[in-house]
């Protein structure tokens, strides 16, 4: 392996005001910084042919000519940074690689093109707005950019290119990273430090999946959900600076903070965890519910309160219509002979307690009187017809004939008259064709059933009374 040794020469701090004349062709790096050289112009480096590295930093430097290096064409890296310039010219510099221009007064600049420049630094120029050209016009081959120290503003990241591998951005008046504008930049090493960015997002991170190196640090930092991917998430191996001085501003509660000591619990700002965590308890309780309402029957219960309420709804909506209807009785009770037994010891008793009038045909049909003209006089003169339904219901000729009226009774006052009490459950496939109404009637209008259990019993009880209980006592005839 052959390595090339440069040919140096350092004038560093000599009170030069000019470059001397007199350097030999030889030198291939040179330093003049520290010196007072106010301008470079043509001829002072025109001896100078084989430079590559050329410092003039501290000078005060305030002018170049265009034509200041057109002797200097092996020229890679040129630093003027630290001087007074405010105007670049277009040099001629075709094999300039690294560029420093950092520290100057640079109001904006147009950058103009160095086909072989790899590395450009504008930092600490104190500009408003760097003007890069109109449109923005970058070289695939410029890969490293900094603007740092420069007040840009979001602005900057409009200017930025494709092929940029490292970018610095530190103290530039950053404060949002937009995702709009960063998705296309395929950086490696990004500095965003020192600026007033409060939190950094997993989306605005995923703009840069080759990211290698990330420097955030030195600025106020939000402690809360916005911010707890990046701080418990983020792999921190990229970040070059997590552990100097990063602390949280807000909210007051973490102000003051380390970062490092920063934790903030994984349920509060996960918001598919919380979900999934409601849903398991929801799922837990509605299951714990079921079971409690399943073994205590509470479906019964259920039921019983729903037709209730619906006994409720409908005396309110019938109200007006009823206001000049006049009943001798609250209800005609159907019943088989078999079930009379149940009808007259625990039915009647119960609701003429609670001063319901009821017609029961084995005591209020008049004698003498044709069988049927009772059936019709009994349920026109009742606002209810409560029919008893059991397994000899539908074998009596009776209760079909009384089921018939109230049936024809309903539908030509257009009212809803007919209440079923199921003493033992019937399946309605199993009526009669002959009963082939009452079979519609229990599939399209609720029942009551009678329940075993007293508790139940007396829940049973207040449902019937409600129902009949609409028409108040006022509106029955007096005989």
């Amino acid at each position: 392996i052959q390595l090339h040794t440069y040919t140096q020469k350092d004038l560093f701090n000599n009170n030069l005001t000019r470059i001397p004349s007199h350097l030999t062709n030889s030198i291939e790096y040179l330093d003049v910084s520290h010196n007072n050289i106010s301008s470079i112009v043509h001829g002072d480096l025109s001896g100078l042919t084989n430079l590559c590295f050329l410092k003039v930093t501290h000078c005060g430097l305030q002018y170049i000519s265009p034509d200041a290096f057109s002797s200097n064409s092996e020229i890679k890296v040129l630093n003027i940074s630290y001087n007074h310039l405010t105007v670049i010219p277009n040099l001629h510099l075709p094999q300039l690689r690294i560029l420093d221009l950092s520290t100057n007064l640079y109001p904006s600049y147009a950058l103009p093109v160095f086909p072989a420049l790899r590395n450009l630094s504008l930092s600490h120029n104190l500009s408003t707005l760097i003007s890069i050209g109109k449109p923005c016009f970058w070289l695939p081959h410029l890969i490293e950019l900094s603007l740092s120290h420069n007040n840009l503003g979001n602005d900057v990241f409009h200017y930025l290119s494709p092929y940029f591998q490292k970018i610095d951005l530190s103290k530039t008046g950053i404060n949002v990273i937009p995702l709009n504008i960063i998705s296309s930049f395929p950086r490696r090493t990004l500095h965003i430090d020192q600026n007033a960015i409060t939190c950094i997002s997993q989306k605005s991170m995923e703009g840069f999946p080759k990211l290698r190196s990330l420097k955030a640090g030195h600025k106020p930092f939000s402690c809360d959900c916005d911010s707890f991917w990046f701080m418990m998430v983020y792999n921190k191996s990229l970040l070059s600076d997590w552990s100097q001085d990063n602390s949280c501003s807000t909210p007051p509660s973490f102000s003051g903070r380390r970062l490092e000591t920063y934790e903030h619990g994984w349920l509060s700002c996960q918001l598919g965890l919380q979900a999934a965590v409601v849903l398991s308890v929801l799922s837990v309780v509605v299951v714990a519910l079921a079971i409690i309402v399943y073994a205590c029957d509470g479906i019964w219960y259920t039921k019983m309160l729903w037709g209730w309420i619906r006994v409720k709804r409908r005396g309110y909506k019938r109200a007006d219509r009823l206001l000049n209807a006049t009943f001798r009785y609250h209800a005609f009770i159907s019943y088989s002979q078999h079930d009379s037994t149940w009808v007259g010891s625990q039915l009647v008793p119960e609701l003429e307690r609670s001063g319901l009038s009821l017609c029961v045909h084995e005591r209020d049909f008049e004698p003498g009187k044709w069988i049927v003209d009772n059936i019709i006089h009994c349920v026109e003169d009742s606002y209810k017809s409560l029919f008893i339904l059991a397994k000899h219901f539908v074998q009596s000729e009776l209760c079909n004939y009384e089921l018939f009226f109230a049936q024809h009774r309903a539908i030509s006052v257009n009212d809803d008259s007919l209440v079923f009490v199921l003493l033992e459950h019937i399946p309605t496939d199993s009526l009669p064709k002959k009963f082939l109404k009452l079979r519609i009637l229990l599939r399209r209008k609720t029942y009551l059933e009678w329940p075993t259990d007293e508790r139940k019993q007396r829940v049973f009880w207040g449902n019937l009374k409600a129902i009949l209980q609409t028409v108040d006592q006022k509106r029955r005839k007096k005989y």
